[in-house]
């Protein structure tokens, strides 16, 4: 809105001595937006990614920078410098009353690693590369409690999908109702142990919205399942 109102004035071709300290007013509302928006962006990226994320950032930044600059050059030099002033101000008002509507994510939640994830179980060591894996877990969920349920296994399938899954999918048991099984994949067996390492501390309390559901006499059965390989020399 401070930059919105300064394209208003510039707008009207102010004398210099009044044009310099409003643009300063500028200056700080543009180290304002930036600082904001480099904060909120390394505060919602885990470790992991977030030289990743950053690099991604700065690519949209700067490559929407480069393009609203030629955008902006093309509308002053087809309808003049002053009524794009006047463009860009309102755009701004509008841009500052619909950003309320989405407000940036406070990025309080807790992306330490929770290592709460056991170890798989393997007949024989596997190699980093052999894949893809399957990831089956089973549940045990009341028919009162399915839709209840199935809204916090979407919310975790974004943690499954963010942590390194490529495909994610919940199915039924057509002669047993109550038995429910998630089911996601990833590339190779080195991409789900660093799913592993990744899960946040705030993807675990998610799991445990979920886990509420079980009503198993024991905790969800874990399954992994590998792509087989093909044996040269074996028959089929």
């Amino acid at each position: 809105m401070v930059t919105a109102v300064v394209m208003g004035i510039l707008a009207l071709a102010p004398p210099r001595w009044l044009a310099l300290p409003v643009l300063l007013g500028a200056g700080a509302a543009w180290i304002a937006v930036l600082t904001t928006l480099s904060a909120t962006t390394q505060a919602i990226l885990p470790n992991w990614v977030r030289g990743r994320g950053l690099a991604l950032y700065l690519t949209v930044f700067n490559g929407a920078l480069t393009a609203g600059s030629l955008g902006w050059g093309a509308l002053a030099d087809a309808i003049g410098v002053p009524a794009t002033l006047w463009v860009s101000a309102a755009g701004l008002l509008a841009v500052a009353v619909l950003s309320r509507a989405v407000p940036l994510p406070e990025g309080e939640a807790d992306l330490t690693p929770s290592n709460h994830w056991p170890e798989p179980l393997t007949a024989e060591p596997v190699r980093n590369d052999r894949g893809p894996v399957l990831i089956t877990i089973e549940y045990r969920v009341a028919a009162a409690d399915q839709h209840a349920f199935h809204a916090a296994l979407r919310r975790l399938s974004e943690a499954r999908r963010r942590d390194g899954a490529y495909a994610w999918g919940v199915s039924q048991d057509s002669g047993d109702p109550e038995r429910v099984l998630e089911w996601f994949f990833v590339e190779s067996w080195a991409e789900h142990q660093r799913q592993h390492r990744r899960v946040s501390n705030a993807d675990a309390d998610v799991q445990k919205e979920a886990l509420a559901f079980h009503r198993g006499d024991g905790p969800p059965r874990v399954s992994h399942f590998l792509a087989l390989e093909h044996h040269a020399g074996r028959s089929s």
